[in-house]
């Protein structure tokens, strides 16, 4: 995309000091230099990337965008770089297994609606300073094994092993393959060939990043900031709210009552810290909500705001009022919803396939076990479904789990 005259820079302090702290974890090489650097007038260019590993974007990813909003608000020049050659190899970032390689046709089928659904935060149709949408393939896949070997070159295997995920492998005597070591080069690649004043991600891509500041000072010979934002986490348990690998993501193409009842479902203790991830709220008003859950207000009224406003972001208050009305009159009422999904499947198709189709289920051992632990009910037949062969002879409604509802209509 042709790049126009620099926008006017915008310094103002109160908006820069939200950015480097709303949803910000840690900085390098530290907050004071980046302020300073936002605070010089130069515009610099940013960017997230993201691997399409599955087909949809996840309210835990909404954190980075929401991030380049604020930055391209202020006139910085904005990068959303998918990997589409990055995913192929598949990012080892907090597995302790290796992760999955996508093939070409697994990538490309996942990246169909990626850039809607981040238009829905970032706003693609700005003239005056583009926000611009690349693919790491453009340049990784021109790469000779001289220059990669080259690459290598600048860390060690001793830097490499520093990694959490790869040294709990090494100590348990799980598989470490030496591909899983090209990972973060290859993301770090992206920041010379983009040449980046700064990088945004989850603080699980922290080692990634850094490798990319590393090949900056080296081929660039100038600093790369790094800024890693905070993860959508259970404080109580600490696990993670948003994982599309462990199927727990709300993506931003979900239906504004899918996206409101999982919203809902999200545990109590994460309510703030998901007000301050993936909404536009102030800071001042979030601050009230805490204080009044810290007053003992029931959580069910503040989550019901924020499930409101998620909606609103994505789908607009009418959506989200018609969302709200329909889970309470289903959940406080304890009724079937007027309106809820609905997939059509030929007579003879699993019904664990439709699950897994629907993204109701990530896996089908995650839905065989929705079967095993009979969360699954037939409503038109008042009976549950305990068989993961059973196959689609009619027309059903079914109820999985306490808050999803799936109608089918038999072809």
């Amino acid at each position: 995309m042709p790049r126009t005259a620099t926008p006017q820079i915008s310094v103002d302090k109160e908006k820069i000091n939200e950015l480097l702290t709303r949803s910000v974890d840690t900085i390098y090489p530290g907050r004071d230099a980046l302020r300073e650097l936002l605070l010089s007038g130069k515009q610099i260019t940013v960017y997230v990337g993201i691997d399409p590993t599955a087909d949809y974007v996840h309210l835990g990813h909404s954190t980075n965008y929401l991030l380049l909003e604020r930055l391209h608000q202020l006139g910085h020049r904005i990068i959303v770089l998918v990997g589409d050659f990055t995913a192929m190899i598949g990012d080892p970032s907090d597995k302790t297994t290796a992760r999955g390689a996508l093939t070409r046709k697994e990538v490309l089928a996942n990246l169909k609606t990626f850039k809607a659904q981040i238009g829905k935060i970032l706003d693609f149709k700005d003239k005056k300073n583009p926000i611009e949408f690349k693919f790491n393939r453009t340049w990784l896949s021109k790469l000779s094994f001289e220059k990669i070997a080259e690459l290598a070159s600048n860390f060690t295997v001793q830097q490499m092993l520093e990694r959490d995920m790869f040294a709990k492998r090494v100590r348990e005597h799980a598989p470490l393959y030496v591909h899983e070591f090209l990972y973060p080069l290859l993301q770090g690649y992206d920041s010379v060939a983009m040449k980046v004043d700064l990088e945004i991600g989850g603080t699980d891509q922290t080692f990634n990043m850094l490798a990319g500041r590393t090949l900056v000072r080296r081929y660039l010979g100038r600093e790369k900031f790094v800024l890693t934002t905070t993860l959508l986490v259970n404080p109580t348990t600490g696990e993670k709210m948003m994982s599309k690998s462990l199927g727990t993501g709300i993506g931003l193409n979900e239906s504004a009552e899918n996206m409101f009842g999982k919203t809902m479902a999200l545990p109590d203790p994460g309510i703030i810290q998901t007000f301050i991830d993936c909404t536009r709220l102030p800071m001042a008003e979030i601050k009230k909500k805490e204080q009044r859950l810290a007053r003992g207000e029931n959580p069910k009224n503040l989550k019901l705001e924020l499930a409101h406003e998620i909606v609103t972001m994505y789908h607009g208050a009418r959506a989200a009022d018609a969302a709200q009305a329909n889970w309470e009159n289903v959940f406080s009422d304890k009724k079937i919803p007027d309106a809820m999904p609905t997939v059509r499947a030929k007579a003879g198709t699993k019904l664990i396939d439709v699950l897994v189709t629907q993204k109701i289920a990530e896996s089908k051992t995650q839905a065989r076990r929705l079967f095993e632990e009979g969360a699954i009910k037939d409503l038109d037949r008042d009976q549950k479904i305990t068989d993961p062969n059973t196959e689609v002879t009619g027309d059903a409604t079914l109820k999985i789990g306490k808050k999803t509802f799936l109608k089918i209509k038999a072809l």
